[in-house]
């Protein structure tokens, strides 16, 4: 679709837009056009301001009397996970747009695409070289690490699922060796669950949890069934970053996603962080393990 489907709406660009993912409309208040949101999804928190937006959805199911009553131009979905939402709302003749960004890269032309479409370009190519900027940051400083830990990155607890493409290349990012990368170039979530017997015999230095829409349980990690011989579980370096800091693919996972895997990678290897690539966010990080 091009941006001129949207010209008999007073403009070349969506101006009435419904995002039902967290980085889309974190994305859009960041280059300014947050007026454009007309709706989200009750589990949309980035920035703080978007709460007070109409909620439509949560992450699976969406109420289309609701969005239709909002009078769309455009909805913004995310994954196979919102693949009916997008189906659902095609076949009411809605304009949907269903982005699937799975890598860092992705994140970029994700970033790159939304912005062009709302006639923002330059404000998104400098948004992009400000996140580039910072993992090379971040890259450049894990080069000091006297090693690189192992690291099991645990997505979601039961089935157990093993971290998504982009979150796998920000722990190298930030200093860390997952212990899974063949899984890396799987798209859907199912296709990355683990068997507990692998994790035990890989034995991570490091865990790190971040499960979707929940805290997650450090002692139920560390009191699994044979993984008291687990590196991490047995030097206590069981770790946890709040989902939509690290699971949420847009700005957040680039910056304080980033960040907070370096802070706690960091830590266990008992290196400084500059405070340029600090976390500038509050945080459930905690470095006491």
């Amino acid at each position: 679709m091009s941006a001129s489907a949207f010209t008999n709406k007073g403009d070349s660009f969506p101006r009435r837009i419904v995002c039902l993912s967290d980085e889309a409309s974190e994305l859009i208040y960041l280059l300014g056009e947050e007026d454009r949101i007309v709706g989200v999804s009750g589990s949309s928190t980035r920035p703080p301001e978007v709460r007070s937006k109409p909620k439509v959805s949560t992450f699976r199911d969406a109420n289309f009397e609701a969005i239709e009553q909002l009078k769309p131009d455009l909805i913004v979905t995310y994954s196979d996970v919102q693949g009916e939402i997008s189906h659902q709302a095609a076949l009411r003749g809605l304009t949907v747009f269903n982005f699937n960004q799975r890598s860092v890269s992705e994140i970029f032309d994700f970033i790159s695409f939304i912005s062009r479409m709302l006639g923002k370009p330059d404000q998104g190519n400098e948004l992009i070289a400000a996140y580039r900027s910072g993992l090379q940051r971040i890259a450049k400083a894990a080069e000091s690490f006297p090693h690189r830990p192992s690291v099991f990155f645990e997505e979601w607890n039961d089935p157990l699922i093993s971290g998504i493409r982009w979150v796998e290349e920000l722990v190298e990012i930030a200093g860390g060796e997952p212990i899974f990368p063949e899984l890396r170039d799987r798209r859907r979530a199912k296709e990355s669950v683990v068997n507990s017997a692998d994790v035990i015999s890989r034995n991570p230095d490091v865990i790190i949890a971040s499960w979707c829409g929940m805290k997650a349980n450090k002692q139920a990690i560390a009191s699994r069934p044979g993984w008291e011989n687990v590196s991490a579980v047995r030097n206590g370096q069981i770790y946890e970053i709040r989902s939509s800091y690290i699971l949420q693919p847009g700005p957040a996972s680039l910056t304080e996603g980033a960040r907070q895997l370096h802070l706690i990678l960091s830590h266990v290897v008992g290196c400084e962080v500059s405070a340029e690539i600090m976390p500038s966010e509050s945080t459930d990080t905690d470095l006491s393990a």
